[in-house]
């Protein structure tokens, strides 16, 4: 089994690559968007992870999301679809469907990206989804929650270096559910499309199976660290403000990152789940507790 990946060299990438090395024989694809550019392809199967992240700073010109998370998407399924390949996995992003989530977030959600980055996800996602894919070709839209794992940073290093320090956590007044998604479970799961040409082609969320609030995360944390961490009830109200202000001061706490912090975000795995035939190896608590005890190291 022949394979080609693009976006190698990101956090997906290296740990896909060594999950896959010992099954697979595979070939790094390095692309960016060029205009009316051929992409050949010659291996059996592809594994689209290359795109723009989204950028929390907002300083990214709004066009680098459609090139790459569109344009560049629509060139590699175009050769895919001219190629003898026969399979065609996308890495999209639960933004793709839904910035915020009332409930649980199912894949026959109606999709309402609002940012650059899950818009131009969701083009990618409608061009594919608007071919009639010939005989013998399957192609799988992966939407990931907060994907994580060791050598991970990003906004769970945040919370380690805060309760690291022994700084109470001042946010226990939020009550929140939120998924996220081990880096071992999101492999699994790609390693078992590969294996199973059996499962019908389309979009599923990939999520660990349970669940957890920001302060279960704190306690967590608190745990990987041998430490009783303490958790403050101030006023939601107060910090809001507090990060309305980081917005103007460029302060670590803006209304951004507070959003991400606290907010309710659940994403039902159900779908896969069923398609698979199989649990997930990884426990979300297992999980996370090996990402943190890796912030060690890197921190």
């Amino acid at each position: 089994m022949k394979i080609a990946i693009t976006g190698a060299s990101g956090f997906v990438g290296g740990n896909l690559i060594k999950y896959l090395k010992p099954k697979c024989e595979l070939n790094k694809l390095s692309l960016r968007y060029l205009k009316n550019q051929k992409i050949e392809i010659r291996e059996d199967i592809v594994i689209h992870l290359a795109g723009k992240a989204h950028d929390t700073k907002k300083v990214s010109n709004p066009s680098a999301y459609y090139e790459a998370n569109f344009e560049l998407t629509k060139q590699l399924f175009d050769a895919f679809l001219q190629s003898e390949a026969s399979v065609f996995i996308f890495m999209s992003t639960v933004k793709a469907a839904a910035d915020l989530v009332v409930a649980v977030l199912m894949e026959d959600i109606i999709p309402y990206p609002k940012t650059h980055y899950g818009i131009a996800k969701r083009q990618a996602e409608e061009y594919i989804l608007a071919t009639s894919l010939p005989q013998g070709k399957r192609v799988y839209i992966l939407r990931p929650c907060m994907i994580h794992g060791p050598g991970n940073k990003g906004n769970l290093n945040l919370l380690y270096k805060l309760v690291s320090k022994g700084i109470p956590w001042p946010l226990g007044d939020f009550k929140n559910q939120r998924s996220f998604l081990s880096i071992e479970n999101l492999c699994f799961v790609i390693n078992e499309l590969l294996k199973n040409n059996t499962i019908p082609s389309g979009v599923y969320n990939i999520a660990d199976d349970d669940a957890l609030s920001t302060n279960e995360l704190i306690q967590l944390l608190g745990k990987s660290l041998n430490k009783n961490n303490k958790i403050i009830n101030v006023p939601s109200s107060w910090i809001k403000k507090v990060a309305t202000i980081g917005d103007y001061l460029h302060l670590p706490l803006n209304s951004e990152r507070l959003q991400k912090l606290t907010e309710s975000y659940v994403v039902s795995n159900s779908k896969i789940i069923a398609a698979i035939g199989k649990q997930l190896p990884v426990k979300a608590t297992t999980g996370l507790l090996t990402t943190f005890r890796s912030f060690k190291t890197i921190s």
